[in-house]
């Protein structure tokens, strides 16, 4: 039978690395790691090889540049945000 597999929203903090190795001794998961892209730039260079070591199976980097300025960004602007 194949292991269960939970997707963790990771960003490479310590929180989120420590998870990884609790979720796969707590509850035998294969955690897939997913990270959204929003435009941070070189902050996800790297992320891949800690989310292996750390002991996910896979990392996913989502470019969510686009959905993220039109949904959250603008609407901010328009309503004078500061």
């Amino acid at each position: 039978m194949a292991k269960e597999k939970v997707v963790l929203a990771y960003s490479g903090g310590l929180d989120t690395s420590i998870i990884i190795p609790w979720l796969k001794e707590n509850y035998d998961y294969d955690v897939i790691a997913v990270c959204g892209d929003v435009g941070q730039g070189k902050e996800t260079d790297g992320l891949e090889e800690r989310a292996i070591s750390c002991g996910a199976s896979k990392l996913y980097i989502v470019d969510i540049i686009d959905e993220f300025c039109d949904d959250y960004i603008m609407p901010c602007v328009q309503a004078n945000a500061i």
